[in-house]
């Protein structure tokens, strides 16, 4: 069975590394880290991954003006993304894991939580 890729992207550097450490330790998935939120579109392009973890509040281009990018854009615009931030609280977000539309993991994640929520929404 392939690996699914999964893209990163977020600013805070030690999440990053231990979030793509237990992906990849899964053995399911390939992961590349993106920590500057204005690399994020093209990181997306070149790596054309199968789900992409976005954060939503990063310095220079934060969640929303990226995936806004990948939406515009017809390589991109298909590749499922799960929004990770800190602005709401597990109990904020929705049975559905959505809001707006969007489907959110409240930070701190929990890795079985994500794995979960990666299986269920990745293409």
């Amino acid at each position: 069975m392939d690996k699914k890729k999964i893209l990163i992207i977020d600013d805070e550097i030690d999440f990053t590394k231990l979030i793509k450490i237990n992906l990849e330790e899964t053995e399911a998935f390939e992961v590349k880290v993106e920590n500057k939120g204005e690399r994020g579109f093209l990181a997306a392009r070149a790596f054309k991954p199968d789900l992409i973890l976005l954060d939503v509040m990063m310095p220079g281009a934060d969640g929303t003006e990226v995936r806004n990018q990948l939406k515009n854009d017809p390589e991109t615009e298909g590749i499922p993304v799960i929004f990770l931030t800190a602005i709401v609280k597990e109990e904020d977000v929705a049975a559905s894991r959505q809001i707006g539309g969007n489907i959110f993991i409240a930070k701190p994640v929990e890795l079985k939580s994500l794995i979960a929520a990666i299986i269920k929404n990745v293409r």
